[in-house]
């Protein structure tokens, strides 16, 4: 026969306790994050874990604080002209060479054997141009001899004329002697006016044959000094007195022709480089005020160059550095400040903080008076600096804004502590 088991009163209670447990569990979380026609979604945190600051009044500085790196204002760089095998290295990278000091030597058979043939070149030309001229000089001698032997037959058919005339007219002489004498003396003077013409025209020639040749020799000359210069080049020199700081050869090492060997530094003439967001290309221009902090002070400087093509969301620009600075080491890093120039004096200003990367700057919490409550509103921000925001618009000097994370609450529109 069934037997009827009684519960006992923990039983008979226990699942009032559950359903008043899930009743009070939703009830906390209703109350901790609401969504309401009138407030809206708003959420329960402790003060302690953000981070709140006050707005204040005061001189807004527009100024970057960036680091920037030292490097050589006027670097000459040491290129081969003509190229060669490294035959021997004469001094060592690092150190500080004289203007005009050998570096590098190179040897180039080639262009050993090119200098040959050109000189070689330039000896035959010279020897045609010398033998031309002794045959040109011939030939004048030759025309000047027979124009004396023609003035002296002239100068002798003349006496014989002079003195045959008398004699035929006397019938001492034939008349056919004094004609042939006629014809004889008439014969020379046309044959002078002649040689007179090819001595003139030979004249002519001869001048522009010489020009040429003279100035064919002149190129091959300057073809061999051009050869034997390229092969002075192979003695590589310092251009500029500096230091050394790149010397890329080695013994045996064939290097082609424009090819790199190293760079000459001059010393104590620097410049910064330094690498900004692509946000400040439009404000940044050339002749910018910078303060540079060196170990021996702050050093006023400019911008002297704006590199405006931008790589991986950054361009450069490079600071001017004055010269004489003994501080300062090539590869050196420096703290500078940007002068942006748009400083105001009575400016209201929120400290920056991490708010930013969740709102943009276009809304933040505002704590009550009392501190209880956060109110998410909708604010202007301007310019920015290292330390603070320059608020345009929604903020008031002594009201306390939460700069820290927006990421865990930015969907509220009320935050109660």
């Amino acid at each position: 026969m069934d037997k009827k088991i009684e519960r006992s009163g923990l039983q008979k209670h226990l699942k009032k306790v559950i359903a008043g447990g899930v009743l009070l569990g939703v009830a906390a979380a209703a109350f901790a994050f609401t969504n309401t026609a009138s407030s809206g979604r708003s959420q329960n945190l402790s003060l302690s874990s953000v981070t709140v600051a006050t707005v204040s009044k005061g001189a807004f500085i527009d100024a970057l604080s960036l680091r920037g790196q030292v490097v050589p204002k006027t670097t000459i760089y040491l290129d081969t002209i003509a190229g060669g095998q490294v035959e021997e290295r004469l001094v060592e990278q690092g150190e500080y060479v004289e203007v005009g000091q050998p570096l590098v030597r190179l040897s180039n058979t080639s262009l050993q054997l090119d200098v040959m043939s050109r000189e070689a070149q330039v000896t035959e030309q010279l020897n045609f141009l010398r033998n031309t001229q002794m045959t040109m000089e011939t030939s004048r001698l030759n025309l000047r001899r027979d124009l004396l032997e023609i003035d002296l037959q002239i100068s002798h058919l003349e006496r014989r004329y002079k003195q045959s005339k008398p004699l035929v007219e006397k019938g001492v002489l034939a008349t056919d002697r004094l004609s042939e004498i006629e014809d004889d003396l008439t014969y020379y003077k046309a044959r002078k006016e002649l040689t007179l013409e090819r001595q003139a025209q030979e004249n002519s020639i001869r001048q522009v044959q010489v020009e040429q040749l003279e100035d064919s020799a002149d190129m091959l000359q300057k073809n061999l000094q051009f050869a034997r210069k390229n092969l002075e080049n192979l003695l590589i020199k310092a251009p500029v007195s500096g230091y050394l700081s790149e010397l890329d050869v080695e013994i045996g090492e064939s290097k082609g022709k424009g090819a790199r060997l190293g760079q000459i530094d001059i010393p104590n003439e620097y410049k910064l480089v330094v690498r900004l967001d692509e946000f400040y290309l439009n404000q940044v221009q050339p002749e910018m005020a910078v303060n540079v902090m060196l170990d021996s002070g702050l050093v006023h400087a400019k911008v002297s160059k704006i590199d405006s093509r931008v790589s991986q969301s950054q361009f450069q620009i490079e600071v001017a550095l004055p010269s004489g600075q003994s501080d300062i080491k090539r590869g050196q890093s420096i703290d500078i400040e940007l002068m942006l120039g748009g400083n105001k004096e009575n400016a209201v200003l929120l400290k920056r903080g991490a708010f930013f990367t969740s709102s943009g700057g276009n809304w933040v919490y505002v704590l009550s008076h009392d501190g209880k409550t956060a109110q998410r509103r909708d604010i202007r921000l301007g310019k920015k600096n290292q330390d603070y925001y320059e608020v345009l618009d929604g903020l008031t000097p002594g009201e306390q804004v939460i700069t820290s994370s927006y990421s865990n609450f930015d969907k509220a529109q009320q935050l109660h502590f």
